[in-house]
């Protein structure tokens, strides 16, 4: 298959565009010269036509007595001519020359005509010249043309070379955004992008090193606790209490260790969950349903969940289980921080084509200066490998989604946990939190 080239394109089509608009300009030019000197020399015949019928009819001339007039390049002449009424020019060519003829009415009764043919061979052998100089002029604007297109494309190129050669350097470790102040500005928009796509790899390449590294150290603190336990019991012989003891840690521990892994699958898991095919959901029916599940988690605090919306349905095509994992994050945390007897309450907002679910409770708030969306970030002592938003944060953004968590500011203690989701598929890209 062969490769296109914008830049051969471009200057190909520039060349082929302006050759044919000067060769199209040099016809009409052209033309318009030669109907010009054309309808002078037309101009002049019926002159002198006019000057000839007044002085001879005046007189009573008729063909008899009607002079033959010549010159050098005109001859004037009474003819009859029937079956017609009116002035009639023609042109012909007679050997090497060429003529133009007209015949001026002098008596209609008659069929008499005043004839006058004019030589016109200096004429065209100087619009041969003019013919000929456009020729030479198409050939010389081609020339330069196909040397300004070559120019004009270099120039229009320089900036795609730059942003080529800029990210040609860049890497995991070189992430560097691009200075638009140096780029037309046509170019602004693909440098923003470009400059977008490569905030997002950086916290991606953040986030991603800060969850191997906290792997590493959530999964080997527990395994040197236990290690540790293990040969301070090992060291002489204790009642069998004690052992019992410190097997009971170990499967504590064990248990917390088995959580951290299902939460390192989950993000395998998600990852899978963003090649899921979209379908279309009627997102606020499935919050109806979801949230119906999710009142059986709140019965142990005897929290009551509460569900609002300003719309009867809202449409999207979207990947179910990425949303679900956002939500059931929300809803989860809700819960987990919120005191006995509390309420919970969730919020389906329809705004033109976008749809704002929010879930607000009434714990004791959190620090908004801490990245909560980073993975292994824990609020409060409440127990967790503090992976779930860092969850609901890939989730939103395999999305295309807007995702935030704030304090609440209506003067209850809690947070507003927030996502915005688009019915339109298409409009998701690009979109910042």
């Amino acid at each position: 298959m062969n490769s296109r080239s914008i830049y051969r394109e471009f200057y190909t089509k520039l060349i082929v565009a302006t050759t044919v608009f000067i060769i199209i300009l040099s016809f009409i030019f052209y033309g318009f010269t030669r109907a010009t000197i054309y309808e002078e020399i037309k101009d002049e015949m019926i002159k002198d036509a006019q000057v000839i019928y007044r002085i001879s009819y005046d007189v009573g001339t008729n063909q008899a007595t009607f002079n033959v007039i010549t010159s050098t390049n005109v001859f004037v002449d009474l003819v009859n001519v029937k079956n017609l009424t009116t002035t009639k020019f023609t042109e012909y060519k007679k050997g090497s020359e060429t003529f133009v003829e007209l015949l001026y009415p002098f008596n209609l009764s008659e069929h008499s005509f005043i004839k006058i043919v004019k030589n016109t061979t200096s004429h065209e052998k100087m619009l041969s010249r003019i013919s000929n100089n456009l020729i030479f002029l198409i050939i010389g604007g081609a020339i330069m043309v196909i040397l300004y297109a070559l120019t004009i494309s270099q120039t229009l190129l320089l900036p795609i070379l730059q942003l080529t050669s800029k990210l040609s350097k860049m890497n995991e470790n070189f992430l560097e955004e691009i200075n638009i102040k140096n780029l037309p500005i046509e170019f602004h928009p693909l440098a923003n992008s470009i400059n977008s796509l490569t905030n997002r790899i950086k916290t991606f390449v953040k986030y991603q090193k800060e969850l191997f590294i906290g792997s590493a150290h959530e999964l080997k603190t527990p395994l040197a606790v236990m290690k540790l336990k293990n040969e301070v019991t090992l060291i002489k012989k204790r009642d069998i209490e004690k052992y019992e003891e410190v097997l009971r840690l170990n499967i504590n521990s064990i248990d917390d260790m088995n959580k951290m892994i299902t939460s390192f699958l989950d993000i395998g898991r998600q990852e899978g969950a963003q090649f899921e095919k979209p379908i279309e959901i009627d997102m606020i029916k499935y919050l109806e349903g979801k949230l119906k599940d999710y009142k059986l988690l709140t019965t142990q605090k005897n929290i009551n969940l509460e569900f609002f919306t300003n719309t009867d349905e809202f449409f999207t095509i979207i990947q179910p289980t990425l949303v679900l994992q956002i939500i059931q994050n929300f809803v989860q945390n809700a819960i987990k921080f919120s005191p006995n007897d509390s309420t919970i309450k969730v919020y389906a907002k329809k705004k033109n084509d976008t749809l704002k679910i929010s879930v607000l409770d009434e714990g004791s708030g959190i620090d908004e200066n801490i990245d909560l969306f980073a993975p292994f970030k824990r609020v409060g002592n409440q127990a967790g490998a503090g992976l779930g938003l860092f969850l609901a944060k890939s989730a939103a953004d395999a999305l295309g989604a807007v995702i935030k968590i704030k304090n609440r500011k209506d003067g209850i203690s809690g947070t507003v946990a927030s996502v915005i989701l688009y019915s339109n598929p298409t409009c998701k890209v690009g979109r910042k939190a």
